[in-house]
């Protein structure tokens, strides 16, 4: 598909800024195919398709694993195309899988249908938006990524909640094809109307500097220059793609046996799910100081308290009681994440440059994706053979210490790769 460049508007506002907002709204618009957008249909899809939650999880493990398998061709397509072209194939798409998912009728259909909203979604859209942000940016760049991460995940945590009253007043079958329409309705306007791929497309300059009238096409984001090749050849990539895996598995393990865990701890139901809502402030709170820290510091010391804070959520867990004390671990698991996310997203530009950044990035897509499909699998086996979630998470806290370590060790990747 071809998209002719939008046409110069040189003198007009900095655009950059309206780009953070798109990309952040793009961001949000994977709710659909994210773990907490999909978990409102799980009942539904259960009883609809008489299945049981073990089949409906089965069927999403390998969906997830099915869809991260794509994600470095989504990488390949921004660098080559642009992030313009890269969010209207990937939106088109991630709607209609979303519409087929109106259509799911057992087991098989499920695990296509989840491949292909993870793929298009959690995985595809979430990699094209955050990475559209980093080439109009350069001494501003961390805060840029990480205030439309934040932005993004704020409206990505309204989906569950609209999903579930959209389900209510329709039936589930009609609420997929409705979330479709609505990824149809915004993503793609924006992808074609709004989204611009690099300043010079427009006559402006990065970080929105005075045009110099004898480099009518601009002055680049600044830094080195690596192929995805020599990304990978270096420990630091697999230091924060290692943090970036251990918060997506861990994380997600906790968030999906959330109920239980804490219902352990003694909290109700009701008191279990409340805990949502500081893990969400915190990680808003700490993707924006994540961004605005890569910008000042090397990404080994915002690696380390990313890792820090996953080990002390874990170590938390048997300390947990109704009160502040589930307050603070909510926080933890929070920052965790969403640290380790905006490190990557925000580090990434610094460390290895813009030209093949989404090729880089989209191999860190793959992983986290398919490390949140661990998750749950691990912890739940975990309990099943202690019978408790303490000891098992107490076995897993090697993984957050480990990376943590190694990030620490990992050299600043050098340009001659």
């Amino acid at each position: 598909m071809l998209l002719a460049p939008l046409p110069p508007r040189a003198g007009t506002r900095f655009s950059g800024w309206r780009i953070v907002v798109l990309a952040a709204i793009g961001l949000g618009m994977t709710g659909p195919g994210q773990t907490p957008g999909v978990s409102v249909f799980v009942d539904h899809l259960m009883a609809g398709l008489d299945l049981s939650r073990s089949q409906v999880s089965f069927a999403y493990l390998v969906g997830t694993l099915a869809g991260a398998t794509a994600m470095p061709r989504v990488g390949r397509l921004i660098d080559e195309r642009g992030s313009r072209v890269a969010m209207t194939v990937v939106g088109a798409m991630f709607g209609v899988m979303l519409a087929a998912m109106s259509g799911v009728v057992g087991m098989v259909t499920l695990v296509l249908g989840f491949a292909g909203i993870r793929m298009f979604g959690q995985g595809g859209l979430s990699l094209v938006a955050t990475t559209s942000v980093a080439p109009w940016f350069d001494r501003r760049r961390g805060f840029a990524i990480g205030l439309s991460t934040a932005l993004g995940g704020a409206l990505l945590s309204l989906i569950p909640i609209s999903s579930a009253f959209v389900i209510g007043a329709v039936g589930w079958r009609p609420a997929w094809a409705v979330t479709a329409v609505a990824v149809w309705v915004i993503v793609l306007p924006i992808a074609l109307f709004g989204m611009i791929d690099r300043p010079s497309d427009v006559g402006q300059q990065v970080d929105g500097d005075p045009v110099d009238a004898d480099d009518p096409h601009g002055r680049p984001a600044t830094g080195p220059v690596f192929t995805r090749a020599q990304a990978l050849r270096t420990p630091m990539f697999w230091a924060v793609s290692g943090a970036v895996a251990t918060t997506g598995m861990i994380g997600t393990g906790l968030g999906f046996h959330q109920i239980d865990l804490l219902g352990e701890q003694g909290l109700t139901p009701v008191q279990a799910a409340a805990n949502f809502l500081p893990q969400t402030a915190a990680s808003l709170a700490a993707t924006l100081l994540v961004g605005s820290m890569v910008d000042r510091f090397a990404a080994r010391w915002v690696l380390l308290v990313s890792m820090l804070a996953m080990a002390g959520a874990m170590v938390a867990v048997p300390f947990v009681s109704p009160g502040w004390s589930a307050v603070a671990y909510g926080m933890l698991i929070g920052s965790a994440g969403s640290s380790a996310r905006a490190l990557e997203a925000a580090s990434f530009p610094k460390l290895f440059g813009i030209p093949n950044l989404g090729s880089i990035r989209g191999v860190v897509a793959a992983i986290s994706v398919a490390s949140t499909a661990f998750g749950p699998l691990a912890l739940s086996l975990g309990r099943d053979l202690t019978g408790s979630y303490v000891q098992v998470l107490l076995v897993l806290l090697v993984v957050p210490v480990g990376i943590a370590i190694f990030g620490l060790l990992a050299p600043t990747p050098q340009a001659d790769g």
